[in-house]
């Protein structure tokens, strides 16, 4: 029987991807693991292995497609002892087969394994990537229809005690079964649709805001005076996040100025102690810290400090973070990506650099996995690179929190009555309402504010 493989879904987030190149041929044999293709995301450029045994029969969409949408048929495989050729045309069809309705669903089977707590730590949030509840189009919703959703019975098992609809959760197991790490990332992302109510009502949705449509805003413009450039995967992924985040998060914000003099005396102490290295281009130093650096570090001490503030928000309950993975949004053509630095406050000074070094080339060439990405308990934003003296940034669901970090810049200050001049860096932390209220916010920034003008302290 023909072998269909189909556009994974590589994240939680993605809808469609491009088929960027085929690394086997028809008539190659491949086994469970092997590399057949590259796939471009919204994030990133991925390898997707091989989950069966055969013959490439047929490549069903060309190298360079772009669009593809998840569960699409994108090629067939033949089993051992099959024809290939006979499995190329029967499986042609697999496209619309997937269109249509599976089966009734059968008796679920008891769950494996005790659920255990959501974890924001597979992917998640996303610039996260923020789960999307939007169901596969072969499964529909779990009684609405009697039709089958595919789901793992521990994934079930996780869902039914969060109280959401596991036909609304994306999946990424094999022809689009939902598995354990997809239903805990809808959890974390808030996203999933929580489950309909004993009187069958679903649950309601935000509107969306209606855009202006593409002809109404070309008309406001002279023909011949601009170029319209189509989107790519990834900035429409950051424009519907956005609306999102701004649509459905209670944002608030908090400001205060730090004074970073013995942040900067204690990084140039730091750098100069550092140890030399071989490398291939010669000695250089271990590391070399930067001041985004010790704000990652600061930010995560201070949510360790006011724990409470360490949470997300989900319909279902308030998700307290044990750790403090901390994104920092990077800078990337054609939009930005918030890799994630786990256990932030359990690192090092130099682990962090080193890290945020690594990560920030990989992300700028898109390699960066999505576990790297995705989840994180909060973000920090850094312009101050640019001059920017002070913003406001938009949260990253499924952080509460992100703080927008502007320019050191020397000012005058008062100081027991008399005019001092002194480096200040002004922060502003956006904070999501429902999670962190506002004496919280405050405690929490003040405790940033201790750390970073009293920075011994992350050395503890």
């Amino acid at each position: 029987m023909p072998i269909e493989i189909t556009m994974p879904a590589l994240s939680p987030t993605m809808e469609e991807g491009n088929l960027a190149k085929w690394l086997v041929k028809e008539g190659d044999k491949v086994a469970p693991g092997d590399v057949i293709a590259e796939i471009e995301t919204d994030k990133a450029t991925m390898e997707v292995e091989a989950v069966d045994e055969g013959t490439v029969a047929k490549l069903v969409v060309p190298a360079g497609t772009e669009g593809v949408k998840v569960n699409a048929l994108i090629a067939v495989l033949a089993e051992e002892g099959e024809d290939a050729a006979e499995a190329a045309k029967s499986g042609g069809g697999g496209a619309a087969k997937a269109e249509k309705p599976a089966p009734a669903e059968e008796k679920v089977a008891p769950a494996e394994e005790k659920a255990s707590p959501p974890n924001t730590d597979g992917p998640g949030s996303e610039p996260a990537p923020k789960p999307t509840a939007t169901p596969e189009p072969k499964a529909a919703a779990d009684g609405a229809s009697g039709s089958r959703v595919f789901a793992s019975p521990l994934a079930r098992r996780i869902a039914k005690d969060a109280g959401i609809d596991v036909a609304a959760v994306s999946g990424s197991g094999p022809k689009g079964r939902v598995v354990k790490a997809d239903v805990e990332a809808a959890i974390a992302g808030g996203t999933a649709t929580a489950a309909k109510s004993q009187a069958g009502a679903p649950a309601s949705a935000p509107a969306a805001p209606k855009p202006m449509s593409d002809d109404a805003v070309l008309k406001l413009f002279e023909e011949g005076s601009y170029e319209l450039v189509p989107h790519d995967n990834m900035r429409k992924t950051i424009a519907r996040r956005l609306v999102e985040a701004k649509s459905t998060i209670p944002h608030f914000y908090l400001t205060l100025d730090c004074e970073i003099d013995a942040l900067l005396a204690l990084r140039k102490q730091l750098n100069d102690a550092a140890p030399m290295k071989k490398t291939e281009k010669g000695e250089a130093p271990a590391y070399k810290l930067s001041v985004n650096d010790m704000v990652i570090k600061a930010m995560a001490v201070a949510l360790m400090q006011v724990p409470d503030a360490n949470a997300s928000w989900t319909e279902s309950g308030m998700l307290k973070h044990k750790h403090a993975d901390v994104g920092v949004a990077v800078s990337i053509p054609g939009g930005l990506i918030t890799p994630i630095v786990r256990k932030a406050d359990e690192k090092t000074l130099s682990v962090i650099s080193n890290e945020m070094k690594d990560m920030a080339v990989r992300a700028r060439s898109r390699k960066l996995k999505p576990e790297e990405y995705q989840g994180g308990t909060t973000a920090v934003s850094n312009l101050g690179m640019f001059g920017i003296k002070d913003f406001s940034a938009v949260i990253n669901p499924p952080h509460a929190t992100i703080l927008a970090v502007g320019a050191g810049e020397e000012r005058p200050i008062v100081r027991n009555g008399e005019i001092k001049i002194a480096n200040v860096m002004t922060v502003t932390l956006s904070t999501d309402h429902r999670a962190v209220d506002g004496a919280l916010g405050a405690e929490l920034l003040a405790a940033f504010k201790r750390t970073i003008e009293n920075p011994l302290g992350m050395l503890v």
